[in-house]
């Protein structure tokens, strides 16, 4: 396959996820019969992907060249970093996962819910080098949202590419400092492309730094008369700790709700990340032995997902924790792009259960982006003085707005290569050129199915959801060759039938007059004929009287 797309003596570079999106983020770096992943995320549906879990990139490049793949690099922990992993491992022999510290904890966790899915997992270090016969792979260490982020650099025969992961430059960070030497040091050396993180690239400052946050988040616990209720992300290791620090500086036991928030507190906690002095953390049940203004509830559900802990406090279905008079709930985390409609939906369902609600604001500076804003940007393309540039990991805007930025910064014009998803970049150390493509549609989980929801299926629920279903049962009297009785006709989400009487039985006595009809016609019974006829009749009156389109699933029944 290689030889259709690039040439021997050239590097490819494309994206199976992270173009034109905020999420599955998966790169490849392919150079003759090695390859290098970078990163195996998923992405959360929006709300036109009803009931789907999660959408995860297309693997079939990588499972027919899976003999040349020597290694899956993990930048950092977030799921739309690690998140497909398993379903990777279902279906593509990655020989080794290289992660370092928080990364390999949360990869180990999550495998545990995929018993049977074999992996081999190491931990690099960031001065490791792991060296195959072409390609040799890198690290430096960045600041992000969770602790132990990094920028991973591939030598090729050709030169350097380089990935930053996603990043800020924090320079009062919360836990270790960024590598800058390191990263001028690429610069000096030289870099034939780099790949920069683009979420950012419309913020026209620097970032705030973590620790601004923290002291924000501990004057708001101070103010704070009842119980106090925290949602953020849960693999945001840097805000939990804020969050326990604040709690403990206020004398605030605390709670734990939602299952991924436990698993970043268990983990966390055994590999030291998270500290906290013993009897911080308590169970639910616990809760009835401390007064409101000792309590901190820490859960899942910043982004108004349905089923998160936040949303059941809100809607009242949490079996354990119901709205209290002054309890202050405290949203710590921005807006990924497509979830205010939740969002919004949960605030007002806390307002109307007599919480009072912060959200990021200039006067409750609660949370930072861990995604480095234009100016950043401009001091890592300084940095790294890369010839060719591919901005990656941002919606399209983002990615254009970025490639602006770094032409600005000094990258030739025609250097810079805004792409799609599945786009072969071909580098030589002279030359650049997008080479073609490599498939790179969505895919999508559905409950533990992977693959087998496709477009069409998504079509039909939306349908389904719009307009509902209609299913009709007409039942044949083979030997007389007439319809027996009434056909049946059962509404989901349609119209309410026992309020519809005359549409009823005017649509029984469309359906079985035109079914007479054609079992005149033919010697035989044709129901495939006669379903299709039925669906046409259909929908055409149906739309004339409701001027709604229900699917329509006709059942024939011979007797």
């Amino acid at each position: 396959m290689q030889n259709q797309i690039f040439k021997k003596h050239e590097v490819g570079v494309f994206a199976l996820g992270g173009l034109g999106e905020v999420g599955k983020n998966m790169y490849v770096v392919e150079y003759q019969n090695e390859i290098v992943i970078i990163d195996a995320g998923v992405m959360f549906p929006d709300d036109s992907l009803l009931g789907i879990d999660y959408v995860i990139p297309d693997y079939t490049y990588l499972q027919k060249n899976q003999d040349k793949i020597k290694a899956l690099v993990i930048t950092h922990g977030h799921e739309d970093h690690i998140g497909g992993i398993p379903w990777l491992l279902r279906h593509v022999k990655i020989p080794k996962i290289y992660a370092n510290g928080i990364a390999v904890g949360l990869i180990k966790n999550k495998m545990q819910e995929h018993s049977g899915v074999k992996y081999d997992l190491y931990e690099f270090f960031e001065n490791d080098i792991i060296r195959f016969k072409h390609l040799a792979v890198s690290f430096f260490r960045t600041n992000h949202s969770i602790p132990d982020s990094f920028g991973i650099v591939v030598k090729t025969p050709q030169g350097k590419i380089v990935h930053t992961g996603d990043f800020k430059f924090d320079f009062t960070p919360t836990g270790k400092d960024a590598d800058y030497a390191k990263m001028a040091r690429l610069g000096s050396e030289g870099v034939l492309c780099l790949l920069s993180d683009s979420t950012g690239a419309e913020v026209d400052a620097f970032t705030k730094s973590e620790s601004t946050v923290s002291e924000s988040i501990k004057e708001i616990f101070s103010n704070i008369e009842g119980r106090a209720v925290v949602a953020t992300f849960a693999s945001n290791i840097h805000r939990v700790q804020q969050i326990i620090e604040a709690s403990i500086a206020t004398k605030r036991k605390i709670a734990v709700f939602g299952r991924s928030m436990e698993r970043t507190v268990e983990v966390g906690q055994e590999l030291g990340y998270i500290k906290a002095p013993h009897g911080t953390f308590v169970g639910a049940r616990a809760l009835r032995h401390f007064s409101p203004h000792e309590i901190t509830i820490l859960c899942t559900g910043s982004q108004g997902e349905p089923f998160a802990a936040l949303s059941r406090i809100a809607n009242g279905t949490h079996r354990q924790i119901k709205v209290q008079p002054k309890d202050t709930v405290i949203f710590s985390s921005s807006p990924i792009p497509g979830n205010q409609g939740g969002i919004n939906k949960t605030i007002n369902q806390l307002f109307k259960r007599g919480a009072n609600v912060i959200t990021h604001s200039p006067l409750s500076d609660t949370h930072t982006s861990g995604h480095g804003g234009s100016e950043e940007l401009k001091l890592m393309l300084k940095l790294i003085k890369p010839k060719y540039f591919m901005p990656i990991h941002g919606e399209y805007r983002m990615l254009k707005i970025h490639a602006r930025t770094a032409i600005a910064c000094g990258v030739k014009k025609g250097n810079e290569f805004v792409l799609d998803n599945g786009d072969v970049l071909a580098l030589t150390s002279k030359s650049a050129r997008v080479a073609g493509s490599v498939p790179a549609e969505n895919i999508y989980i559905d409950g533990k199915g992977i693959g087998d929801i496709g477009s069409i299926v998504l079509k039909d629920r939306k349908i389904l959801s719009e307009d509902g279903l209609l299913n009709i049962v007409v039942t044949i009297n083979e030997k007389e060759r007439r319809v027996v009785g009434n056909s049946v006709i059962v509404s989901r989400g349609f119209v309410y039938m026992k309020e519809q009487t005359e549409l009823t039985k005017a649509l029984s006595n469309q359906v079985d007059n035109h079914v007479n009809e054609i079992l005149q016609k033919y010697d035989t019974i044709k129901t495939g004929l006669i379903k299709r006829d039925v669906i046409r009749l259909l929908n055409d009156y149906i739309y004339t009287k409701t001027e709604r389109n229900p699917m329509i699933l006709p059942v024939v029944k011979t007797i």
